[in-house]
């Protein structure tokens, strides 16, 4: 009996060793097949990521990228993995050279087995230090190994600057990679060393955490030698205050610099102190170097502080001026501002219908519609069906006929989430609805009896005034999903009556789905019918990442893109977008940030997307920035530098830059450092009337005449007020036409002449007792009245102003109309049905002998229900005491406008209007 337990127990225990022996190799082939699977998903995503980048062209852009974070990513493996191998090996070492062996765990005890642990944890750090270097530092190296320099040095240390925004980035990470990984490996070293009190104790691990704190106190002081170049980059002189300098500063000259030499020293002399200490098992002095170390940080903050309350801020100016004018200078260069044309504008009232004869295509360009109201007139005249809109609607121009036309341009779109519910199928969203059709384009000048747009190209398919070859738009801003073209199935083109017209895709710009491809893309889109779907054939393509902005983020996502790009018409009739671009740095020296850290700005590249096949340029537009010329190195098959013509004719000025510069240029361009230092002169963005409500004014796009030139340009454009004022103190605008695109200019007023801003001319069509009447009849019948953007024009010495006036009624399916154009000149406002009749009423009003308001002006229907033999003019002037009378009101009510006061102007037009009527 027990000899057949003993039996069944051998038998139980071989099996139960089979079945250990059994699920442990299922243990590991399920381990390795997880492992692979995982390695199979990245190899994968980066296989289908570099076909798609190499059928674009730009595969080098990829693998450039990619060898960059696989260099450095083992760099970070391999250094993490080898510190926390060395750290964890000391660790046990100084545990087993400490303990009895019947005091430690047998892991530890046991060579195989502790070394595959320590093994284990020193790869799971090294994948997280490889994962956190190959992330972060990928663009800092190569930047760094490619660099262009500037040309310019700083003032101070006479370092370049493209020491501050490469060397100096790339040191600093590596600093406090490496000062991060030290504090980490104290921080293990302190919680192992912490029992039993081992560092009380145990000579290894003193002289372990001797070395860590050696290593850590060399990057501290490290830090300490690199803050003296970091005061170029700031304007914060200590942790309570800042300067008025961005940049080096009489404080930071003083005692920051200074302090950061001595703090570094102290770094060294307190961390040799802490080694010595601790070997010495001095513990307690390890407190004095620490404490020495903390003493003097706060003893720099506090001087720092002292230094800026008690001797630079009873005299700042006369202490920080030398510091200004480099703040000044660098700021200027930094935002390109350093070669802008400044030049006088009289702001003279010399308007005539000879300089109307002269600006004629200024007059025939004036912007009436307003792009966002437009846009819902283009998606309810121009959709045709409701799986097309116009997303977005955009300011261009094109020469047609030998003209100059200002105009506003849209794309329509396809959206099949808009689809009917039955249409949305597999195959329709896939394969057979795959691209939007066409544009429409209208006059910015131009409108219907109803109000709406004159349409330029209208209809499907377009038609008008340019030829559209190539009306599919394949690639748009629409968030798009992936497509399959040239398949079994047509692709529905567009809609003809009842019938449906279909198209053939003829480009081979997508990712061919032949052999391996087929699997590799149905895998990565999650799509079984891709693979098995009998309507894709050996030659069909897959068009992968078809937003606009998806797509170049793709491919360079290094530059930083403007969130509006605009469709366009080449030659040939194909339709094209362009992005802006833009190269951005954060540690340019003494240039005051305008966003966060960024202070330097530049659209160095246009990036132009073929709507059809979906081909990107990046084109070169400033071959003379640094940071370009640094990227052109690192990536040299990214840029095209051949720009054809039918391309740059359509590059517009970004309005976001001009924001950014026009905005740092209302502070930087004072000169005279005293009124910098004070902002006595700052220049503001003025406000205006739009939608009902008052907005800070946006730049716009103009077609005008410089005073200096023979013919009209597009311009971009931005008046300005002085702060706290409203008054018109200058414009800027900046050339987007030929050879001249990107040269910036400022036309300043006198200022001992008030010229309107658009606020006091808002303010002025709200007291007008006419048109005040007329939108308040219009809004209170139901209807809703939007007042449109106020263009402020120059033309030649003067200036005029136009806004137009949109009327919606109620109903949801109605349009915005424009109904009425207001247009100022000086004193005179008129509100007529259209720009030319109201143009044509403030000619009819200026009188070159007597400046009279329009208020003053006889109204129409009294004249009409005069006698024909009564001259009211011939009356008043026959009354001398009277026109005396009117003639020192009329100067009260012009100096009452020149200082603001809307009020006492009333008042004193109310007299004027009874002496009139007396006189009458």
């Amino acid at each position: 009996m027990d000899f057949n337990n003993n039996n069944n127990e051998e038998i139980s225990k071989q099996k139960m060793d089979r079945l250990k022996k059994l699920m442990n190799r299922v243990g590991i082939v399920l381990g390795i097949l997880v492992v692979l699977l995982v390695l199979g998903l990245i190899a994968a995503q980066f296989l289908t990521d570099y076909i798609w980048m190499d059928t674009l062209g730009f595969g080098t852009v990829f693998t450039t990228v990619l060898g960059s974070k696989v260099i450095l990513g083992v760099i970070g493996f391999i250094l993490y993995l080898i510190l926390s191998y060395v750290t964890f090996t000391w660790i046990r070492r100084s545990y087993i050279g400490h303990f009895h062996g019947n005091q430690l765990p047998s892991f530890i005890q046991s060579k195989k087995a502790s070394s595959l642990i320590i093994l284990g944890i020193s790869v799971f750090v090294g994948l997280i230090g490889s994962s956190i270097i190959q992330g972060f530092g990928w663009e800092p190296a190569l930047k760094l190994l490619n660099h262009a320099t500037f040309g310019e040095t700083d003032p101070y240390f006479n370092m370049d600057i493209s020491f501050y925004l490469f060397v100096l980035p790339f040191i600093k990470f590596v600093v406090n990679i490496l000062l991060g990984l030290g504090i980490f490996f104290l921080l293990v070293e302190i919680g192992f060393y912490s029992v039993f009190n081992m560092y009380r104790m145990s000579r290894s691990a003193q002289l372990h955490m001797g070395i860590t704190l050696g290593f850590i106190g060399l990057l501290l002081a490290g830090l300490h030698m690199l803050a003296p170049y970091e005061t170029l980059l700031t304007n914060q002189v200590n942790i309570f205050q800042e300067s008025v300098v961005h940049g080096l500063s009489y404080t930071d000259e003083v005692i920051n610099i200074p302090k950061a030499y001595v703090l570094a020293a102290a770094a060294i002399i307190g961390t040799v102190w802490l080694i010595i200490s601790l070997t010495k098992g001095k513990l307690k002095s390890m407190v004095i170097p620490v404490i020495t170390y903390v003493i003097l940080v706060v003893a720099g903050q506090i001087t720092s502080a002292v230094v800026q309350n008690f001797v630079v801020s009873p005299n700042e100016f006369s202490k920080e001026s030398p510091y200004l004018q480099h703040n000044l200078d660098y700021t200027k260069a930094a935002y390109d501002l350093d070669h802008i044309v400044e030049e006088e504008h009289p702001g003279n009232n010399s308007l005539d219908e000879d300089m109307l004869e002269r600006n004629k295509l200024t007059i025939d360009n004036m912007r009436i519609n307003d792009a966002r109201p437009i846009l819902d007139v283009y998606n309810q005249k121009q959709t045709f069906r409701t799986y097309y809109n116009f997303n977005d609607i955009d300011v261009d121009r094109y020469e047609i006929d030998g003209e100059y036309h200002q105009v506003f341009a849209g794309a329509r779109e396809l959206s099949t989430v808009d689809l009917p519910d039955q249409a949305q199928t597999w195959v329709n969203q896939n394969l057979r609805y795959t691209h939007g059709y066409g544009l429409s384009m209208s006059h910015v000048n131009e409108i219907t009896s109803q109000g709406q747009p004159e349409f330029m190209i209208e209809n499907l398919p377009p038609e008008g005034a340019i030829d559209v070859t190539k009306p599919q738009i394949y690639f748009g801003e629409q968030p798009y999903q992936n497509v399959i073209v040239k398949s079994n199935v047509d692709e529905f083109d567009y809609p003809a009556g009842d019938e449906n017209v279909s198209n053939r895709f003829e480009a081979d710009s997508g990712i061919p789905l032949q052999g391996f491809n087929r699997f590799l893309f149905a895998f990565s889109e999650g799509s079984f019918r891709m693979l098995v779907s009998d309507q894709i054939t050996e030659e069909s393509q897959l068009l992968d990442t078809r937003n606009i902005m998806d797509r170049v983020n793709r491919i360079a996502p290094f530059f930083d893109y403007d969130e509006d790009p605009y469709i366009f018409v080449r030659e040939d009739g194909s339709l094209a977008w362009m992005i802006d671009a833009y190269l951005t740095a954060e540690r340019y020296p003494y240039a005051e940030p305008h966003m966060y850290d960024e202070n330097y700005i530049r659209n160095s590249v246009k990036v132009m997307v073929d709507a059809y096949t979906g081909e990107v340029d990046f084109y070169v537009v400033d071959p003379e920035d640094p940071l370009l010329m640094t990227y052109q190195n690192m990536f040299p098959e990214l840029f095209t530098e051949e720009i054809p013509e039918d391309v740059r004719s359509h590059f517009r000025y970004p309005e976001r830059l001009f924001t950014i510069q026009a905005s740092m240029y209302g502070t930087y361009h004072m000169s005279n450092l005293e009124v910098f230092y004070n902002r006595e002169d700052r220049w503001e963005f003025p406000t205006e009337k739009y939608f009902n409500e008052d907005v800070t004014m946006e730049p716009y796009y103009i077609t005008m005449k410089l005073p200096e030139y023979d013919e009209e340009e597009f311009i971009l454009m931005m008046p300005y007020t002085p702060k706290n004022r409203q008054n018109m103190i200058a414009w800027m605008g900046v050339r987007n036409d030929g050879d001249n695109y990107g040269e910036l200019f400022v036309y300043e007023f006198p200022k001992q002449r008030n010229i309107y801003g658009p606020q006091q001319i808002e303010n002025r069509i709200n007291q007008d007792s006419y048109i005040s009447q007329q939108l308040n009849l219009w809004s209170q019948g139901g209807s809703e009245v939007i007042r449109g953007n106020l263009l402020a024009v120059p033309i030649e010495d003067t200036m005029l102003y136009v806004e137009p006036i949109y009327i919606e009624s109620s109903n949801e399916t109605s349009l915005p109309e424009v109904k009425q154009v207001i247009v100022a000149y000086g004193d005179l406002i008129a509100m007529e049905a259209t720009f030319d009749e109201a143009l044509n009423k403030i000619l009819d009003m200026i009188d070159p002998n007597v400046e009279l308001d329009e208020q003053q002006q006889p109204d129409p229907d009294e004249l009409e229900e005069t006698d024909d033999s009564e001259d009211p003019i011939e009356s008043i002037i026959g009354a001398e005491e009277s026109l005396r009378e009117i003639s020192d009101l009329f100067d009260a009510y012009q100096n009452a406008l020149s200082n603001g006061n809307w009020q006492e102007a009333a008042e004193i037009m109310t007299d004027i209007e009874e002496k009139l009527n007396e006189i009458e």
